[in-house]
């Protein structure tokens, strides 16, 4: 599965980033409510803001199709005994 953001208007969804891993794929789409926070009224700055994001970005690699081996990481190990 992969999970990637876009924007819909005028009756059209429009991908944020490239998708070319996929030729032909069915696709679910979820419209969201508005999603900004304020981070002020969190009692979150610009830097403590900054460094919650840097931290966040150790996770883009789950996006990475190498990743797909850990799916189903137990089963796979399960089989190998």
């Amino acid at each position: 599965m992969l999970t990637v953001e876009g924007i819909y208007k005028d009756g059209k969804v429009e991908l944020l980033e490239a998708v070319s891993t996929l030729a032909h794929a069915k696709v679910l789409v979820t419209f969201l409510a508005d999603s900004d926070i304020d981070l002020e009224m969190m009692g979150v700055d610009e830097a403590a803001a900054a460094d919650l994001r840097s931290k966040f970005a150790t996770f883009d690699d789950w996006q990475d199709p190498n990743m797909d081996i850990y799916n189903d990481y137990d089963n796979a190990k399960a089989s190998l005994n």
